[in-house]
């Protein structure tokens, strides 16, 4: 697109089905690459990549030549055949339905790569529930809970 111009930080943030804890420390770099490939494919600029066990957080520079729904539902749809052609577990994997995405400024990216990349450790100190529910209210989402991830009792 000749004279289009677009600075639009997005982290994406959603989770595998029923919220288990699927996705091994063992795999996480090999799907982190995988991911990498997709987003690449599509032309988008990755800054960070994490999977917990059970969610993944992204943070990519979208350009206009493809929307945010259809980056995640490639994104979802990839690594979950990727994921199951390796057989890294009994059953099917999927991941849940829905995501969310947040903006961000320019001069936030160091902060929210440092915040991705450092996952394992904040999650110590809070639950993948708490942190969802900080980001809608930071964001001030309305939103109404039946509609919100499938929790499980952590």
């Amino acid at each position: 697109m000749a004279n289009t111009y677009t600075q639009i930080y997005i982290q994406i943030v959603f989770t595998v089905k029923g919220r288990q804890n699927l996705i091994s420390k063992e795999n996480r770099e090999e799907l982190h690459r995988f991911i990498t490939g997709i987003i690449s494919h599509r032309n988008q600029k990755l800054f960070a990549v994490f999977a917990m066990p059970d969610h993944i957080h992204i943070l990519v520079s979208m350009s206009p030549t493809v929307s945010i729904s259809d980056l995640v539902r490639d994104i979802k749809a990839g690594s979950s055949k990727f994921i199951n052609e390796k057989g890294w577990m009994n059953g099917k994997f999927n991941w849940q339905e829905g995501y969310g995405a947040f903006s961000y400024s320019k001069s936030s990216l160091d902060s929210v790569v440092k915040y991705i990349l450092n996952q394992e450790e904040h999650h110590k100190k809070k639950t993948f529930q708490e942190e969802y529910l900080d980001f809608m209210e930071k964001f001030e989402i309305e939103y109404d809970p039946k509609y919100l991830f499938e929790w499980i009792e952590d």
